[in-house]
């Protein structure tokens, strides 16, 4: 026992998370995390599953890299099966995904397609059902963000893009997952800052993020009389493939400086919020919530 806790206590004291300034860079959209330089930490050697997610199954839609990266390989740390949502041409990245569950020595289940399409969000659903035989956890967390810098350069294509993956994606996703949902299962969903404080550059994406925040209240006061929790992260910035994609390489080489902390968060640094809401061990009388990340920033609502 002391050999492990030595070991333990010197992983953590190894790890180091890059600080702000990070190098320039950007991609063309969805963003692929394999092209990142650093890599954004996703798994977590410090953190020691204890079974709080055993023989349970999940579905996280933007499984394949950042956030849900990180998700998924915590989740099935703790026990869990997983399945992920992911586009087409993320397939390369949702493949690590799926190796980083194997090496865990659980399943993954890869589901490329885009929850934009109510058809598709219940085929997702049914695949994974008939993969796992159940349906315990739903991570709503796949996004589409585009910055612009004055409302009259914000598309009607881009308005229909944003609000159709990020929050009504998020309810398609959860409406076809709720006949497979029994007492004691939850879903967890993916807000932001920006849906706490706004953001000049991201309005049609803040609008859904706060969008989100009101859903899951909404939906946990709906779900409660079912025994079905509903809850919210809602991170900072976060070094991932949406924000290199996003903004200018310059811009990129600045993300999370202006935290208290001086550097974005790592996504293995978010993951454990994601297990703590889908834990019924941790929050069993937590639902509602939105749970903010940030850096140190205290100001948040």
């Amino acid at each position: 026992m002391d050999a492990r806790r030595m070991t333990m206590e010197q992983t953590r004291e190894a790890r180091r998370h890059p600080r702000s300034p990070m190098p320039p860079q950007h991609q063309d959209k969805p963003g692929f995390e394999f092209k990142m330089e650093p890599r954004p930490q996703y798994q977590a050697p410090g953190y020691r599953g204890s079974g709080k997610l055993a023989h349970r199954v999940a579905l996280i839609t933007g499984g394949d890299s950042g956030i849900g990266r990180a998700v998924a390989t915590l989740y099935a740390r703790e026990g869990a099966d997983v399945a992920i949502v992911h586009l087409q041409e993320e397939k390369l990245d949702a493949s690590e995904t799926q190796r980083a569950v194997e090496s865990e020595g659980r399943q993954c289940l890869l589901l490329p397609g885009d929850v934009r399409d109510p058809g598709f969000c219940r085929r997702a659903v049914e695949n994974t059902v008939e993969c796992f035989g159940r349906l315990d956890i739903l991570v709503n967390n796949a996004a589409f963000q585009q910055s612009v810098e004055r409302l009259e350069d914000l598309s009607d294509e881009q308005i229909d893009r944003t609000f159709r993956t990020n929050i009504i994606g998020y309810m398609q996703m959860a409406r076809a997952a709720l006949p497979h949902l029994k007492p004691g299962s939850a879903i967890v969903n993916c807000g932001s800052v920006t849906g706490l404080e706004g953001s000049h550059a991201l309005l049609d994406y803040s609008a859904t993020k706060g969008a989100i925040h009101a859903f899951t209240k909404s939906l946990a006061q709906n779900l409660l009389p079912r025994g079905i929790r509903v809850n919210c992260v809602a991170p900072g910035p976060v070094w991932t493939p949406l924000n290199v994609a996003d903004k200018t390489a310059e811009k990129v080489a600045q993300h999370g400086a202006k935290t208290p902390m001086k550097r974005p968060a790592q996504p293995e640094e978010i993951a454990p919020a994601f297990v703590f809401f889908a834990s019924n061990l941790d929050s069993s009388y937590i639902t509602g919530e939105v749970l903010s990340l940030l850096g140190g920033e205290t100001t948040a609502a």
